[in-house]
């Protein structure tokens, strides 16, 4: 039961935080309720990596997904330190590092899942758009341009269109 869990959760758990970081940004969500999802999120974080170390170590696609997930936890407390501390510096390198994380990830997916066929399509469009999301956030945080609720949305449709591949295709392998 933990392992289908641990396998289908992310379905749900990935589009629900790029709704979270978009109510964030909007307004939608207090400063308090940001920091605490920070807090949930990393302490989910050190309990799927530590769970799931031996099984994702030893496959070559789930193994860049650990790195994202491992890397993914100083990313998040630098967020929960910028949203305690107003530092806007924080919380920028907690949204760009989860768009681009996964999108660096997305990368060899597309390559192992394609196999001697090229890269498989659906986690090439995904990682393009993930990428897209995080250039137009980068854009938008370094310039004032009004474009960081875009950037949220294709990294959003971008990291949710991988995990529905993914799940499905797990779903169909096992």
């Amino acid at each position: 039961m933990l392992r289908s869990i641990r396998a289908t959760a992310p379905a749900g758990l990935v589009p629900l935080a790029w709704s979270f970081a978009a109510a964030a940004h909007t307004g939608l969500l207090t400063p308090r309720s940001v920091f605490i999802g920070h807090v949930v999120m990393t302490a989910l974080l050190i309990a799927f990596a530590g769970l799931s170390w031996g099984e994702m170590r030893a496959d070559p696609v789930l193994r860049a997904w650990l790195g994202v997930v491992v890397a993914g936890i100083p990313v998040t407390v630098a967020g929960g330190y910028g949203v305690a501390a107003g530092s806007d510096l924080g919380v920028n390198v907690a949204v760009f590092g989860w768009m681009v994380l996964p999108a660096v990830a997305l990368v060899p997916t597309a390559r192992q899942v394609g196999g001697a066929d090229g890269l498989d399509a659906r986690y090439a469009v995904a990682a393009a758009l993930a990428g897209l999301g995080a250039a137009t956030f980068l854009f938008a945080a370094s310039s004032g341009a009004g474009l960081v609720l875009p950037a949220i949305a294709l990294v959003g449709a971008g990291q949710t269109l991988s995990i529905l591949v993914a799940v499905r295709d797990a779903e169909f392998a096992g």
